[in-house]
């Protein structure tokens, strides 16, 4: 199958406004526990931060023993927990959580270790932030929850874990997109997003929920050539 039609003008417009507004509204991250690389309590917040994007469970459990902050932020606003989770280091993560991490702490573009996990498709790490309480409810910086960029993205087993849980699957995002719709605009159609598409479905995914200009997951299938995925739709009712 061809590679999918690239996004349109009026979808990038779209994305730019949107990201132009987010950083006229955003306000900063609180400076509190911003680490520093001098001595004391800001050298060992930066030691922690190094060991967790490094992946020492050792030295991550020898430098929280010692006193440094599981809430500490490097100059991006990510804790610890965050710096793991971006480089996918589940050990780390499971001490940090063990240590009181928030799963729900987001950096300066909104990220936390949950909506991280989802969207990059960390599924060790997405289970412990959903049994450590992660509010399914909390977007990203295109207002999206965790679900969407897992569908984006065709994290099969990340959206599988995610529909598990009572995440909402109609949100619908900044762009105007639910997951479903994301799984069939940005994805290629292919066997992962195919299988995206059916549980979402099974899940009771609106197969009909149309985008801002009225276009709806059928009638991009269509138009992307993506034949089992509108097999799928049509066999679910969508119009």
């Amino acid at each position: 199958m061809g590679r999918p039609p690239a996004p349109s003008v009026r979808y990038r417009r779209r994305v730019v406004a949107l990201l132009a507004g987010l950083l006229a509204t955003a306000g900063p991250v609180r400076a509190q526990g911003r680490v520093s690389e001098s001595g004391g309590q800001g050298g060992l917040d930066a030691a922690l931060l190094r060991a967790a994007a490094a992946g020492d469970a050792t030295e991550v459990a020898r430098l929280l023993g010692e006193g440094a902050s599981v809430g500490a932020r490097d100059l991006r606003g990510r804790t610890p927990l965050l710096v793991a989770t971006d480089a996918d280091h589940p050990a780390v993560a499971r001490a940090l959580i063990a240590a009181g991490a928030d799963v729900n702490a987001q950096d300066s573009q909104r990220d936390s270790a949950f909506l991280l996990a989802g969207a990059r498709g960390r599924v060790e790490i997405l289970r412990m932030t959903i049994a450590a309480g992660a509010d399914l409810k909390s977007r990203n910086r295109y207002g999206g929850t965790a679900l969407i960029p897992a569908c984006h993205y065709g994290h099969v087993e990340a959206v599988r874990v995610l529909l598990q849980t009572a995440i909402d699957v109609d949100h619908v995002n900044d762009l105007g997109w639910t997951a479903l719709l994301e799984a069939v605009i940005l994805g290629d159609g292919g066997p992962a997003h195919a299988e995206i598409v059916r549980l979402l479905l099974a899940r009771g995914a609106d197969p009909s929920k149309p985008d801002r200009d009225g276009v709806t997951p059928l009638g991009h299938a269509a138009r992307r050539g993506q034949r089992e995925v509108e097999r799928l739709l049509r066999t679910a009712g969508a119009r």
